[in-house]
């Protein structure tokens, strides 16, 4: 080796070079005057094994015809998917939906015999007005005194459930002009709930940028960029179960008196993935104490529980590795600066937020060794001093 002495330089953009690709020409802000050298270059870990990009890659395997060639195998690994639901439900749900059905012939052959007075039409009558008063949200039953359906909590309550599509159905208008405005209002509701999430999901990005930063300021050292944002979307997610899922739950089993645990997990992962069956209903039991105001709380619920789940969802999208909704696009990657975005070879930023901390693997940084050549004598106006070597290259 010529000379022992190197420069280290981290290079973070392009390096011009002239000659031969092991010659370049530095300019600096240090050295005013052109210095010509000789390049020796380590390649990162990270740079030798960039994580898996899913669009990227798939580019690469299928060319133009990709977003086909995955579409149609995830067709079919979505059906049969569906049908792996389809058997494993009838396996669970059919012996007990049985059971009840022989339960309730059984309850009402006694009942006949008890009153044989009493005609079979007659009773099959007066069981369909019941079980459409109930699908209507109405009790027959002489020991229910729960209020109105349509007071004003419950009023606010199926609101929220409309415009929130959760739609639980337990409760649904009755007269024609009810549901000519359930429809405006659902029309103009939706969008307008879409916006007020959207900015509530921006507020919270910034709090979710500075724990981001942390983390990459601690461990930015040790780990590469995914896996630190692995670290902050468990984090976000933990935060979200826990405060949003397993909290709740314990609050609505020790207020709803026919509700165990399980049910009420059950009824806030249904509600906040707006699945909405409608089975379990807060604040229907009855003789239920405070019902318009615990209507009111569980609606206030709902909306910022979306809202957080909302945010989930963005940090979990905005991870390039982890979108594989990205692999199915018809577009091409550099005709779509979105999906550049999510590929990782776009700017930084979350899609609402900008949460910095993208994965750049076309501008990884990588050590340069630099060593001057042999009639490349320093210039006498040089007073740098040897620890201010370290340089970026511009």
């Amino acid at each position: 080796m010529d000379n022992p002495k190197y420069a280290r330089v981290q290079s973070y953009g392009s390096m011009t070079t002239s000659a031969s690709e092991d010659d370049m020409t530095v300019h600096s802000r240090l050295f005013p005057y052109q210095k010509k050298m000789v390049v020796e270059r380590e390649i990162l870990y990270e740079e030798e094994n960039p994580p898996f990009q899913p669009l990227l890659v798939t580019s690469r395997m299928f060319g133009e015809a990709r977003s086909t060639c995955l579409l149609v195998p995830y067709i079919f690994f979505y059906v049969l998917f569906l049908m792996l639901g389809a058997v494993v439900f009838s396996m669970l749900e059919d012996p007990i939906d049985k059971q009840t059905r022989i339960e309730v012939l059984q309850a009402k052959a006694d009942f006949m015999a008890r009153h044989p007075e009493i005609l079979e039409g007659d009773l099959e009558a007066l069981l369909e007005e019941v079980i459409k008063a109930s699908n209507r949200g109405v009790s027959a039953s002489k020991n229910v005194t729960s209020g109105p359906n349509w007071s004003f909590g419950q009023s606010l309550f199926f609101s929220s459930t409309v415009v929130t599509t959760i739609g639980y159905g337990h409760v649904t208008p009755l007269s024609k002009p009810g549901k000519l405005f359930c429809m405006v209002y659902a029309l103009l509701g939706i969008p307008l709930t879409l916006v007020l999430l959207s900015a509530l999901v921006e507020r919270l990005l910034l709090p979710a940028t500075a724990l981001l930063r942390a983390l990459n300021a601690a461990l930015g050292h040790l780990y590469r960029p995914f896996t630190i944002r692995l670290v902050h979307l468990m984090i976000i997610v933990t935060t979200f179960v826990v405060f949003f899922i397993l909290v709740p739950a314990a609050i609505f089993a020790s207020l709803e008196p026919e509700w165990d645990f399980l049910d009420s997990l059950y009824y806030c992962f249904i509600s906040l993935t707006t699945i909405g069956l409608g089975d379990y209903i807060p604040g229907d039991s009855p003789e239920q104490p405070y019902r318009p105001l615990y209507k009111v709380a569980t609606t206030l619920y709902l909306i910022t529980g979306l809202t957080f789940l909302m945010l989930t969802l963005t940090v979990f999208y905005d991870i390039p590795q982890l979108n594989l909704s990205t692999v199915f696009s018809s577009m091409k990657l550099d005709e779509d600066p979105e999906k550049m975005r999510l590929s990782g070879s776009a700017g930084p930023g979350y899609g609402i937020g900008g949460l910095v901390m993208r994965d750049h693997y076309d501008q990884r940084r990588s050590v340069v060794h630099i060593r001057p050549h042999l009639d490349d004598s320093p210039s006498p106006e040089d007073t740098t001093p040897v620890h201010a070597r370290d340089i970026r290259l511009h």
